[in-house]
């Protein structure tokens, strides 16, 4: 966009000044990408939204997602910030897929005590939004005060279903934390993830700290089945929620011979060592049903 499709947007924000919010009124007009027929304008192509008042506050859309979505994104996370005195700056991402029967994906990333920190919710059109602030206020009011995190968690049910087998369309190369159990399992609970590889300090094997229905925090290491030795991860707690170690080394798979274990098994997640490097993966669905995978960086 230039800047002369930046416009005031007070009719819909009170005096909040947002930037990259073409005119609502009139049209129909084309801008960005976008269409517009009056207050319906819907963002079909990835848009940044930031506002003049919060700078640091910025929104990303992705497909038809509506301009109101983002209005109430600003407004609220805005006030969710003020009030828990987080002076960070936070990115939103609110992505609408082409299937109107297939739900809104929003997510908010903000630093909280010098702590990445992340939610992430789904929802029906007109309430993702809403899900997503609340969300974010719960997870810092849990960070804030070492408040057990709900699990089962109602908001969050796992992506576990059996399907035909879904193509990986995104890899993320990632340089992993070298770390404890611990600490590993700080930033699961922190960035609002379901799994998330690391390498453990201890064996020195790439490992998973993921939630386990029923029993909290669960380890997974490539090869080692035994606690930590430390007596302090022996008793390991994060926010009250008990760790347990898986009792079977992860399996050795190609990528293809994952991806029909996770689809054809039901899995939301899958954990394996590749034979050829011999190093760690993490294999997930998406919200989309498709697949990602997490590799280590620098071994390809």
């Amino acid at each position: 966009m230039n800047s002369s499709e930046l416009v005031r947007a007070s009719e819909l924000v009170g005096e909040t000044e947002l930037v990259g919010v073409p005119e609502l009124m009139g049209g129909p007009k084309s801008v960005g990408g976008s269409k517009m027929f009056g207050r319906t304008e819907l963002l079909r192509s990835t848009e940044l939204w930031a506002t003049a008042a919060d700078p640091e506050l910025a929104v990303t859309t992705c497909g038809a997602v509506p301009p109101a979505d983002v209005t109430r994104a600003v407004r609220a996370i805005g006030r969710v910030l003020r009030r828990h005195h987080v002076d960070s700056a936070a990115r939103v991402r609110v992505t609408v897929p082409p299937d109107v029967t297939e739900p809104t994906l929003v997510q908010a990333n903000i630093r909280f005590h010098d702590t990445p920190t992340r939610v992430q919710v789904t929802g029906p059109r007109g309430f993702a939004v809403t899900f997503a602030v609340e969300r974010l206020d719960r997870q810092i009011a849990r960070l804030a005060t070492s408040q057990a995190r709900p699990f089962p968690d109602p908001a969050r049910p796992p992506l576990a279903r059996v399907t035909e087998l879904r193509p990986i369309v995104r890899r993320k190369f990632c340089a992993l934390l070298t770390g404890t159990p611990a600490e590993a399992t700080a930033v699961l609970d922190a960035m609002d993830y379901d799994a998330y590889l690391f390498t453990d300090s201890e064996t020195g094997e790439d490992a998973v700290v993921h939630w386990e229905e029923s029993l909290g925090v669960r380890l997974s290491r490539q090869y080692g089945t035994a606690a930590p030795q430390a007596a302090a991860e022996v008793a390991l707690t994060v926010n009250s929620l008990p760790l347990t170690v898986h009792s079977e080394p992860a399996p050795a798979l190609s990528e293809d011979e994952a991806a029909a274990r996770l689809c054809r098994g039901g899995l939301p997640f899958l954990f394996f060592t590749d034979p050829g490097n011999g190093r760690g993966r993490l294999l997930y669905r998406r919200y989309d049903g498709d697949l990602t995978i997490v590799v280590p960086a620098g071994t390809e």
